[in-house]
């Protein structure tokens, strides 16, 4: 299944991802649909709600309704919220691909290297990231970012599947002049990952099923059509079930949680009006628009 979240009048409502990355919102065709994501996901007969939604869809009147209401869209339509309805922490990995860690000259990690972003740092597709006055150099890092469906603590290489909701993108932007000034002081830098909007996340996301192994994926970023970063999630130096376990063992997960994976090598600057895409396999591309502030 793949869903994503409209902004609407009404507050935040699921979409149901649809071919030619079309979205429906789901309470509209199928009146008894959660309108919580992990109550959705929870349920034994998530398919066939979907099944239900497109055989909906297939009424010539109800789509025309839908579309001039707004709850039929395209992807690129307008800017979606987060693809979940409510969300936890955001922990991310630094250092998680060998040829990133040499770029910015340091050590590959003996054990995962963890940071925090703030959660007023995420945004969705399409939502503009706006870069205060107090930083000047705002840096893409393109990531697989997995989201958690269960209460979890002490998962295991048997269980940790069990745990993820699923899989979505997220562009770990960078207040890279603040960040190298903490680095060279021995500060911490969470701060520098925190600013509003610093966390674009989506457009989608996907459950497991759509994504059968997280570690072969190709990740991508473009910057206005230029690649900038290419790489594949088979070389992360800790893999998705590695961070689990390893997350879990200390820090209890929650619904909601989102842990970004690292981004490869070949992070770098966006200028004031740049658009930064990164696509990855089968998640789709999340894309936003960068303003400098005065």
């Amino acid at each position: 299944m793949r869903l994503a979240v409209l902004p609407t009048a009404d507050g935040p409502r699921l979409a149901l991802g649809l071919p030619d990355d079309w979205l429906v919102r789901l309470d509209r065709v199928v009146p008894d649909a959660p309108t919580d994501t992990f109550a959705l996901l929870d349920l034994p007969d998530r398919d066939k709600l979907a099944g239900r939604a497109r055989e909906a869809l297939e009424r010539p009147a109800l789509r025309e309704a839908l579309r001039a209401a707004g709850e039929l869209r395209h992807v690129d339509d307008g800017p979606l919220a987060v693809p979940l309805t409510r969300t936890g922490k955001a922990i991310c990995l630094a250092l998680n691909y060998q040829a990133h860690a040499q770029e910015g000259g340091f050590t590959p990690p003996e054990r995962p290297v963890i940071f925090l972003k703030g959660p007023n740092s995420l945004c969705g597709h399409g939502q503009e990231v706006v870069v205060p006055p107090v930083s000047r150099r705002i840096d893409h890092e393109g990531e697989l970012a997995v989201v958690v469906g269960r209460r979890s603590r002490g998962l295991t290489a048997e269980s940790w599947r069990g745990a993820v909701a699923g899989y979505t993108i997220m562009n770990d932007l960078t207040a890279r002049d603040l960040q190298l000034a903490d680095i060279a002081q021995q500060h911490p830098w969470d701060f520098t990952k925190s600013f509003d909007s610093y966390g674009p996340t989506g457009p989608f996301l996907l459950t497991p099923d759509e994504v059968p192994d997280p570690q072969s994926l190709e990740v991508s970023v473009r910057v206005d059509g230029e690649v900038r970063q290419h790489g594949s999630t088979s070389a992360m130096i800790f893999g998705v079930a590695d961070l689990l376990c390893y997350i879990s063992a200390v820090m209890t997960l929650e619904p909601g949680d989102v842990i970004a994976t690292g981004t490869p090598d070949g992070i770098g600057p966006l200028r004031d009006g740049a658009t930064a895409e990164v696509t990855i396999g089968p998640l789709g591309t999340l894309r936003n628009r960068i303003r400098f502030e005065t």
